[in-house]
């Protein structure tokens, strides 16, 4: 397995889309970063093969980690569902959105008073993080938002408001705009970031995907170079393009919140675009002369 070279051929890439440094891709891939959401699961159901093309990675031997936004649970809860759902992954494979965004804020704003504004409960990968109670007529040095829920309401969000005003920085998980569930496309926190970001008129600090800084933890996680790296997801911007401009492989799956017109309408191109993750052992199995 991991006998990826060069990838096919690709069409012309979008406006405003450069690779950085044009790089050429001929060696094999040594390390994968999945996405969840979307590409194993959705609502924390299987995909059709997911479990078996986890195996089949695992039985290579090639090292991965799960890579994801998702800011309502914990690694281990994760890692919980994923297992009972078959998956062959231990906590260590998982890199969240939220445990990193602890290693940011312990960095860039240590001993800061923060104001957590999230849907469910994550404490325990904040470690090392205060926090003050939402109600709290306290001071506030950092806002930071996680993904969307019943708690992004007018008081929450008019709070939040208050606070940047008063000079509190804005620091988010990420800017998903939306998710996939079992019901369909639900709002993500983007959207209400983008309302915040304009009316307080600050730019929050992005900790999750797409930021350069969360590719080069997970790389640093699994002691891979980017190059020998590929990145499979199944949102183009965050997932696949961001990957690449950081200089890993991107694969698309046609799987979650995937959408046609998305994909046709980004300012890039995925090196592969797969149906589903099931179809991944394959592509990594196929001999560079064959993917182009």
């Amino acid at each position: 397995m991991a006998r990826l070279g060069r990838p096919s051929p690709r069409s012309r890439p979008g406006r405003g889309y450069r690779r950085p440094m044009e790089r050429e891709r001929t060696g094999p891939i040594r390390a994968v970063l999945i996405d969840i959401d979307g590409v194993l699961t959705v609502s924390w159901e299987p995909l059709p093969g997911a479990v078996e093309a986890m195996e089949r990675l695992r039985a290579s031997g090639l090292p991965l980690a799960l890579v994801t936004n998702t800011t309502s649970r914990t690694r281990a809860s994760i890692c919980s569902r994923l297992a009972d759902a078959g998956f062959p992954v231990a906590v260590d494979d998982i890199l969240t959105a939220p445990a990193v965004t602890a290693a940011y804020l312990r960095e860039h704003h240590p001993g800061a008073r923060c104001l957590l504004l999230n849907a469910g409960d994550i404490q325990e990968d904040l470690a090392g993080v205060t926090f003050v109670e939402p109600e709290a007529h306290a001071d506030v040095d950092v806002v930071v938002v996680g993904g969307a829920g019943d708690e992004f309401g007018y008081a929450a969000l008019n709070r939040v408001f208050h606070h940047l005003q008063r000079g509190a920085h804005l620091v988010a998980m990420h800017r998903n705009l939306y998710w996939r569930t079992a019901d369909g496309l639900d709002l993500d926190a983007g959207a209400f970031l983008l309302g915040l970001e304009r009316a307080a008129r600050v730019e929050a600090s992005i900790t999750g995907k797409p930021s350069e800084a969360f590719f080069a933890a997970a790389l640093a996680h699994l002691g891979a170079d980017a190059s020998a790296t590929l990145m499979v997801g199944d949102d183009i911007e965050s997932d696949v393009l961001a990957a690449q401009r950081s200089g890993i492989t991107g694969v698309l799956v046609r799987t979650g919140k995937y959408l046609p017109e998305t994909h046709r309408s980004a300012e890039g191109t995925p090196d592969h675009v797969l149906d589903s993750f099931a179809a991944l052992p394959d592509l990594l199995e196929r001999p560079a002369s064959d993917s182009r």
